[in-house]
């Protein structure tokens, strides 16, 4: 089974890969910009956007369908970035094949076991899930009573497609739930990676602190990190002009 892919662009290889809840369409705004100098795979992760549905939700198994893509495109070297569960998958794909890796970017993740943080958002979206709502204004509406960031409900929103009976989330939300302690845990570390990899961070957000840098050096030691100012987790949405020069800087 292949995954869901955009290519664009011209140049050496970069592959992208969303976060949890996402899809390839949130990072069209680094895609776009990479796309001037770079051919860029942006992929719908498995259980996302329009790839294929699994019960298996591991990181080597996330890793290995990126790999899988690459040798099915003929790619035997290219830039990794991904942005949060994205960037464990970039990690993850490092750890699996080093030599297929040219640069690693890695946007506000570390490699470490989190705490859960999705219960709020997770019962919002299994409320619409059983709700059979009419309009993203009336799930939006219901989403409302579990998230107060209206930047967050619109993220979530981008993945409620219209079909028959009304709205469904694209992602496989009930895999996703059954998988959510291995998604927030670490990733299978075997080695340090020796690949240039840098870590991109918001400085408003928590998902990369300074107790994670023994754990980012141990594994990542050729990585460098980069803070984006004014920015929290998605910080590619906040500030995507500081964090696709960044991106670029670092890859050319």
């Amino acid at each position: 089974m292949q995954l869901n892919y955009k290519q664009t662009g011209q140049g050496p290889v970069v592959v992208i890969m969303h976060g949890l809840f996402g899809s390839l369409e949130n990072l069209n705004i680094i895609a776009k910009a990479l796309s001037e100098s770079f051919t860029v795979i942006n992929v719908d992760l498995r259980n996302h956007g329009s790839s294929f549905h699994d019960v298996e939700m591991s990181y080597p198994a996330m890793a290995n369908d990126v790999l899988s893509l690459l040798s099915d495109l003929n790619i035997e070297k290219a830039h990794i970035i991904g942005h949060s569960m994205g960037g464990k998958v970039a990690m993850q794909l490092a750890m699996l094949n080093n030599d297929i890796v040219d640069k690693l970017v890695v946007l506000d993740i570390a490699p470490v076991n989190y705490h859960p943080r999705h219960d709020k958002i997770i019962q919002a979206l299994q409320t619409i899930d059983n709700a059979s709502v009419k309009s993203r204004a009336e799930a939006d509406t219901l989403m409302k009573n579990y998230i107060e960031e209206m930047g967050v409900r619109q993220f979530l929103l981008k993945s409620l497609t219209k079909v028959e009976t009304g709205y469904q989330w694209k992602f496989n939300l009930d895999t996703i739930v059954d998988n959510y302690s291995k998604i927030i845990s670490n990733i299978n570390e075997t080695h340090s990676c020796s690949c240039a990899t840098l870590f991109i961070k918001g400085n408003d957000s928590d998902y990369i602190l300074a107790e994670h840098r023994e754990a980012i050096v141990s594994l990542f030691p050729n990585s460098k990190a980069k803070v984006i100012h004014g920015a929290g987790h998605w910080l590619h949405a906040e500030k995507p002009a500081a964090v696709n020069r960044s991106i670029i800087d670092f890859l050319q």
